[in-house]
């Protein structure tokens, strides 16, 4: 679309413990594509339930321009989430999204910003995405949601961002789309990244999926789904068709630690991942 388009604003919604890292790669893409065009192709602004400065999940406060009710009508709204998801999702902040979504924004859920659009009955039975450790505590809320495990997903007026260097991705693909691929190129290179599809996946899982499943990660992989009632060694041997004594010594040669240390460390991180 041509420059003299009205100018896209984007509203940055901070919450209580957002990610500073998609914070700063969304601004900065903004700033060098206004920087690069030598015009203000982009608005934005940073908005908190009250209008106070908020704390990041590194101890960073940034200040904001607006609170909730005094938001401007934005053409994206990007909810920026982080350990506290189900937390601090006020009936304000979801009547907020809903009126946006409703008067045509693209509401964007970043990291565990996907709790939010549930809430707000933006989501409905659609995919979504959301950071791969908030998986499980998303389907403790949400037992039947359509969980996609790759960078960022753009559905008509919603979006979702896993956070991190996802949130980079997301934004050269909104810029490619508003002020075309060449600028989004230009920014890309400024920032010394080389853009990924949306469908990416959003960790690496080890060998090819196309290569045998070590026997590491099908134990890890077994453990991880019998975490309520943990499978005894002999069902964990006869599962990996592998005798008990053999699980014993891969365990300690491969994890320095016996099988029942191993499932109690999976069983803590699974913990610990709800937990935030």
């Amino acid at each position: 679309s041509g420059v003299s388009d009205p100018r896209p604003t984007f509203a940055f919604i901070l919450q209580p413990e957002f990610p500073m890292n998609a914070f700063i790669l969304a601004t900065e893409a903004l700033r060098i594509a206004n920087q690069n065009s030598g015009t203000a192709l982009f608005d934005w602004l940073f908005a908190s339930e009250t209008g106070k400065p908020v704390r990041a999940s590194n101890g960073m406060r940034i200040d904001v321009d607006s609170n909730l009710a005094a938001l401007p009508h934005c053409d994206y709204l990007i909810l920026l989430e982080g350990n506290l998801p189900t937390q601090n999702n006020s009936p304000q902040l979801l009547s907020v999204l809903r009126n946006a979504h409703r008067h045509g924004s693209m509401v964007i859920g970043v990291d565990t910003g996907a709790f939010a659009l549930a809430k707000a009955g933006l989501t409905g039975e659609r995919k979504l995405v959301i950071h791969w450790e908030a998986v499980p505590a998303y389907l403790e809320h949400f037992p039947d949601a359509q969980i996609d495990n790759r960078l960022y997903l753009i559905d008509k007026q919603l979006g979702y961002c896993a956070g991190g260097v996802g949130m980079l991705d997301l934004m050269l693909d909104l810029i490619g789309r508003l002020r075309g691929t060449a600028l989004a190129r230009e920014v890309a290179n400024a920032l010394i990244h080389m853009p990924r599809d949306a469908g990416q996946p959003q960790r690496i899982e080890g060998p090819t999926a196309d290569a045998e499943p070590s026997l590491s990660r099908r134990l890890i992989a077994l453990m991880e789904r019998h975490l309520d009632f943990p499978l005894s060694p002999r069902r964990l041997s006869s599962e990996l068709d592998i005798s008990v004594r053999t699980l014993e010594r891969y365990c300690a040669r491969e994890f320095g630690q016996t099988p029942a240390q191993l499932y109690l460390l999976i069983r803590l991180q699974a913990a610990r991942n709800l937990l935030f």
